[in-house]
């Protein structure tokens, strides 16, 4: 049970990151048209609505995606596994280049769920400056 609170803490702190990483970026994008800090601030505010409320419905999408993600995962390894039994065990040449096939479209999917999950916050510094702190 405590580690489901841990992940559920940090699932919570990851999506909190990334949304002051959002408002700092419109904050920015106000400030840059013209907008004293003030003025950016309450528009970028008033623009994005209300944080917590946000941020409870970010985390739901998030826990609710993961089991899929898992299953999908799982998917995969079965789908690498077939073609590397149908690329071993085949001696047709065409009948092992789907085995190859297989292996390559479950690699490449593999690499796509890598990268979706890879966000900005992992590598941007923390900006200081957030309107939240």
């Amino acid at each position: 049970m405590n580690n489901v609170l841990r992940n559920r803490r940090e699932l919570e702190l990851e999506v909190e990151e990334e949304l002051r990483l959002h408002i700092d970026f419109l904050l920015s994008e106000n400030i840059q048209r013209g907008m004293s800090p003030e003025e950016a601030r309450s528009a970028t505010l008033k623009r994005f609505g209300n944080f917590d409320k946000v941020r409870s419905e970010c985390v739901e999408i998030c826990r609710r995606s993961r089991p899929l993600q898992r299953a999908f995962k799982l998917v995969l390894i079965l789908l690498v596994l077939i073609g590397l039994i149908i690329r071993i065990a085949s001696t047709d040449f065409h009948v092992a280049r789907i085995g190859g096939s297989l292996i390559m479209v479950a690699v490449a999917a593999r690499l796509l769920l890598y990268v979706r999950s890879l966000t900005p916050s992992r590598f941007l510094p923390r900006n200081q400056t957030s309107i939240f702190r």
